[in-house]
């Protein structure tokens, strides 16, 4: 039988409890050392539990931050278990003994080794090299993601205030090469003075739009939202006395947005590649409406699916999973539980947008879902139901090793509606 090793960690200083299974603290001790330093404090607590007669010892940790990764490796250098306690469930034992919100690094650690006798705790995912470095390149993608993100919402604001008309001339400017090409001419070779763009004429500001075009990789532009923005620059709608100075700060932002853009599609690169080195790109490209990218988002945040025991397991890790509320007569209403992984859930609600529209079979779940009389859900509720098919049709490919079959995927509707047709 093993001791409990519970850790409380932290940059330079952590505590560490040995303990038997009733809890019951059998030595402490204070290290002044970082996370990495602490394997002398793990064969301090061996021989502590070899002392009191355990076999060996069990380590465990709440999985903050980057320092609980150290100490694996270092449990696992010495051959010893190593559990993790979500924080989560350290806080609610933390209230529920002493109904306070007493919190020192000595009542955690115990509070750890506690859980984790309880068997309130989960293996992590084993390290491996190449899917550690999808979960990296995952992260950095979710980052750039964001940041493309914050500055066409700078952009756009800045736009509003100065010149509105701007932003009327395409349905979706920043989607439209034409449209930020065009903007790239206009804040960037005269400094943001309409009234100097607008003496080029029209024919100059083509070819000049038309070469922004071709250098950037494509074929030609869209004519009509050039010349509808090359009308907009007469247009006197907008605070006109910080036109200048926020044309400026615009032709800064749409650099540092296209550069973005560049180490997003980078970043990609690397991740599809990744999903190649797996032998999974045809896999989870066999399911319709998936992408590589968008599989390999997903998988980023969840590692090799085979660590799950059932696609649900993974479903609830992502916190797609309903929960019910039912007592005697009452019957409350079904909501998802929230929990889990809010990044997972992120991209697998990106996947729904490009699967609900190219695949036939969750397209006609989620019309299903959306019209029937009884328990209608709402376009968003269906989303949600979506991306949980994707997540347990994602996990059944991958671990079964066979291509997604829309047969199986509908429990066999198209069959059995197939089957009397036959006979």
């Amino acid at each position: 039988m093993n001791a409990i090793v519970g850790i409380d960690l932290a940059d330079k200083k952590q505590m560490v409890v040995v303990t038997d299974h009733d809890s019951k603290v059998l030595a402490r001790k204070t290290f002044r050392c970082h996370a990495w330093d602490l394997g002398a404090a793990l064969d301090w607590a061996s021989k502590q539990a070899a002392a009191k007669g355990f076999a060996g010892v069990t380590v465990t940790c709440e999985p903050t931050g980057h320092r609980w990764r150290v100490l694996g490796q270092l449990a696992e250098e010495r051959g010893m278990p190593f559990v993790c306690v979500q924080p989560m469930l350290t806080s609610w034992a933390r209230r529920s003994e002493d109904l306070t919100f007493d919190k020192t690094d000595e009542k955690d650690a115990v509070i750890i080794a506690r859980l984790t006798a309880q068997l309130r705790c989960y293996v992590p995912e084993p390290v491996d090299e190449t899917w550690g470095r999808l979960r990296h390149l995952g992260a950095r993608r979710e980052q750039l993601l964001v940041e493309a993100g914050s500055q066409v919402q700078q952009m756009r604001a800045l736009l509003e205030c100065v010149w509105p008309a701007a932003l009327q001339t395409a349905r979706q400017p920043f989607r439209s090469s034409t449209w930020t090409a065009a903007m790239r001419i206009v804040v960037a070779r005269d400094a943001g003075d309409l009234t100097r763009t607008r003496r080029l004429g029209l024919a100059r500001f083509e070819s000049a739009v038309r070469r922004e075009i071709v250098r950037r990789g494509k074929q030609k532009p869209c004519l009509r939202i050039v010349r509808l923005l090359f009308a907009a620059l007469t247009d006197r709608a907008g605070v006109i006395a910080h036109r200048a100075g926020a044309l400026e700060r615009v032709a800064l932002l749409l650099g540092d947005w296209l550069e973005t853009h560049r180490r997003l599609l980078d970043t990609e690169t690397r991740m599809t590649a990744v999903l190649d080195e797996l032998r999974l790109t045809e896999l989870v490209t066999s399911i319709t409406g998936l992408s590589a990218i968008g599989a390999a988002a997903i998988l980023a945040e969840t590692g090799d699916p085979n660590r799950f025991a059932s696609a649900r397991a993974l479903v609830k890790h992502a916190g797609l999973a309903p929960r019910e509320k039912l007592s005697g007569t009452f019957k409350g209403r079904t909501k998802l539980t929230g929990q889990g992984r809010p990044g997972l859930r992120l991209a697998a609600w990106r996947a729904v947008w490009g699967a609900q529209r190219a695949n036939p079979v969750y397209a006609a779940r989620f019309t299903h879902l959306t019209t029937r009389e009884q328990n209608k859900l709402t376009v968003t509720q269906a989303q949600a139901v979506i991306a949980a098919a994707i997540l347990r049709q994602l996990h059944a490919v991958i671990t079964t090793g066979r291509a997604w079959d829309p047969v199986i995927a509908t429990h066999g509707a198209e069959r059995r509606a197939v089957m009397p047709i036959a006979a």
